[in-house]
């Protein structure tokens, strides 16, 4: 497993952008595949995207599709979530997972590595 620290969470109005960030410990970072998922109050812990070891394959929920943009740094420990045109159905509490393989799932039980989780919340 690796240890994951999420960043960047906070309070914007709707139509904003945040960042978030989550850094890794770790020498085997490289061959993980990474994930963020989101939990609001009430519901289910959900698929945000993911992206393999190498950052050349993403994928997305239909919900943030063309808004949200997932990225890595190996060299950095560092996957990103870009979140722009934000929403107020956005607002979660939001997640970095990690997986020991090289391709991407979208279940929160295909990840062995979970982060404490960072609030985002977006105001009408």
């Amino acid at each position: 497993q690796v240890q994951l620290v999420e960043s960047g969470g906070g309070l914007v109005q709707a139509g904003g952008s945040l960042r978030l960030s989550c850094v890794a410990s770790g020498r085997t970072f490289g061959s993980y595949a990474m994930g963020w998922f989101r939990q609001a109050p009430g519901k289910e812990r959900e698929f945000v995207a993911a992206i393999n070891w190498s950052g050349g394959t993403t994928y997305y929920a239909d919900s943030v599709k063309g808004r949200f943009t997932i990225s890595r740094d190996n060299a950095k420990n560092t996957v990103y979530l870009q979140m722009n045109s934000l929403k107020p159905e956005d607002t979660a509490v939001y997640y970095c997972a990690g997986r020991p393989r090289s391709d991407i799932a979208t279940i929160p039980q295909r990840f062995d590595s979970w982060g404490q989780g960072t609030q985002v919340t977006i105001s009408s």
